[in-house]
């Protein structure tokens, strides 16, 4: 089989040929480069305009040196539906289906981000994988799970490629910016920033301002730019380790023109390394928008019948990867491993010692973390879990006892509660349970951070909360809404059938808690990425 891909959602105008014998990929693109500041999606869509031929051309031409007989021997012609810009993703569509129907092939309708992860699982051999998007305009967790891509987490804002630019173009550097941030953070000293991590999902604007405040303030733009790296990157690497928790499983593959940067293929590496997983990266070609993996994905879409009618193949701007029903993977595969068989599940940040009336846990040094960086955001955790959890305890809600805390050496030492995780013991009343706890906690002036259904514990009737290490006090609804949020990202992307669980959730919130809490949720899960 042999599938024509293009692609154009933004910057690349670019077109593939993939033959499914041989794995052979050919790529011609023509990227866009704006003369000054981001992207203007007229000016791009103009350019799209004027390369999309070109490029298909290209590909056609060797579509025809290459065939085994008269014709060009293509089965098929991918795009790029979404998400994206969609003055560009009309010029892509339309040159898509003008080339389907010229050459009388079935016509595939691909989600971008979709086949950045399809692209690293498909090279990888992995089964199922957790997939970190890293590009300009997005930046997502991703997990096949119950017939979709999950969304585990997500940034609550911008885009981790154009929340560096945001940076540089503050600077008057011109497009584009990471790679000039890596090459001066190569002579930096690290600087501090804030690190804004919220269960698995995770934001870039404070650490922005913070970095332009500093350069403003006459901080040396090499270290800014050092610490900018260190702690954006760390923050998309712990991400990922929660994700590999949560889920169980223990493949990572990376996607996303951002993926290009030495130092976050190096931090994933590591962090995979220390904890027993695998990692993959495409090559640079395939991180970077590019045609290939839309016709790689469209070659196995084609196959699983997959294909839309002229009709049915407007573009979409706001395609999420969530939506798309995967029609080429079986049902049963699922990224969630079973975390009742023993060994299989291993915490993001800790190494747990489970003895008969009590639990040890250390909190163990990371080392894709600058030193300065892991050494604050243990100590601080360590604390934050002992105070916490007490807190939650004398407010009413179930938690282990702390018997013993040392900060320095990121060690706690607990009562042992319940039998197992929620994760592996989910049911209605539980999570109405869950519920009702964080709006006690939130009533007591703090949250919890990362209520995830690995930091519930369930048995002798009792659901308990644990793991406190991310919360902190306050009482912003803001704040509380995004509490919720974590718990329902996890249901929603490992448990199965999760709506009465959802419900159920919110019902045992609203009992005790504050009704704009559930009301300010609907405003957060709108922030995600093309809602």
């Amino acid at each position: 089989m042999r599938v024509v891909g293009i692609e154009g959602t933004a910057w690349a105008a670019s077109a593939a040929l993939y033959d499914t014998e041989t794995e052979a990929v050919v790529i011609e693109s023509d990227a866009y480069q704006p003369e000054s500041g981001g992207i203007h999606p007229r000016e791009a869509a103009e350019h799209m305009g004027s390369a999309i031929p070109e490029v298909v051309s290209a590909i056609l031409d060797h579509a025809d040196e290459t065939s085994d007989g008269p014709g060009l021997d293509i089965d098929a012609v991918a795009f790029s539906r979404g998400p994206g810009l969609g003055p560009c993703l009309r010029v892509v569509g339309t040159a898509a289906r003008s080339l389907a129907g010229t050459l009388s092939v079935p016509l595939v309708g691909v989600n971008h981000m979709v086949a950045h992860l399809e692209i690293g699982r498909h090279q990888s051999g992995f089964d199922s994988p957790v997939c970190l998007n890293a590009s300009g305009a997005n930046a997502h967790l991703l997990g096949y799970h119950d017939g979709r891509y999950r969304i585990l987490g997500e940034t609550m804002d911008t885009g981790v490629g154009n929340a560096i630019d945001k940076f540089t173009r503050h600077l008057g550097w011109s497009h584009p910016g990471g790679p000039k941030v890596e090459r001066r953070a190569a002579d930096g000293e690290y600087y501090d920033l804030p690190y804004v991590v919220k269960g698995m999902d995770f934001s870039f604007s404070g650490i922005m301002s913070a970095a332009k405040d500093a350069v403003d303030e006459g901080v040396p733009v090499e270290d800014v730019c050092a610490g900018l790296q260190e702690t954006i990157f760390a923050m998309l690497t712990e991400v990922a380790e929660r994700a590999l928790s949560l889920t169980g499983t223990d493949e990572l593959v990376l996607g996303g023109g951002v993926g290009q940067n030495r130092r976050l293929r190096e931090m994933l590496e590591s962090m995979c390394e220390q904890r027993g997983a695998d990692f993959y990266a495409p090559d640079p070609r395939f991180l970077r928008d590019n045609a290939g993996m839309i016709a790689v994905l469209g070659a196995k879409m084609y196959a699983a019948g997959d294909t839309l009618s002229i009709p049915d193949s407007s573009v979409d701007p706001d395609f999420r990867p969530d939506e798309v029903p995967v029609t080429w993977r079986s049902d049963a595969e699922s990224i969630v491993r079973d975390p009742a068989v023993a060994g299989t599940i291993r915490g993001a940040e800790a190494v747990v010692t489970i003895e008969a009336d009590r639990v040890v846990k250390e909190r163990v040094p990371k080392a894709y973390r600058h030193p300065a960086l892991d050494d604050r955001l243990r100590a601080e955790r360590t604390r934050a879990e002992a105070r916490l959890t007490s807190a939650a305890r004398r407010a009413g809600v179930p938690t282990p006892v702390v018997y013993d805390v040392d900060p320095a050496e990121g060690t706690l030492v607990f009562q042992r509660v319940g039998d197992d995780d929620l994760a592996a013991a989910l049911t209605a009343d539980r999570c109405r349970d869950v519920g009702r706890h964080l709006a006690t906690i939130h009533g007591a002036g703090f949250v919890h951070g990362d209520p995830t259904t690995r930091n519930v514990r369930v048995g002798d009737a009792r659901t308990y909360l644990i793991d406190f290490g991310l919360g902190y006090h306050t009482g912003h609804v803001e704040d509380h809404a995004m509490d919720l949020h974590v718990f329902e990202q996890s249901v929603a992307g490992t448990g199965a059938d999760p709506a009465p669980l959802l419900e159920a959730f919110e019902a045992g919130y609203a009992a005790v808690g504050d009704d704009a809490v559930r009301q300010r949720l609907r405003d957060v899960e709108g922030r995600g990425r093309y809602q």
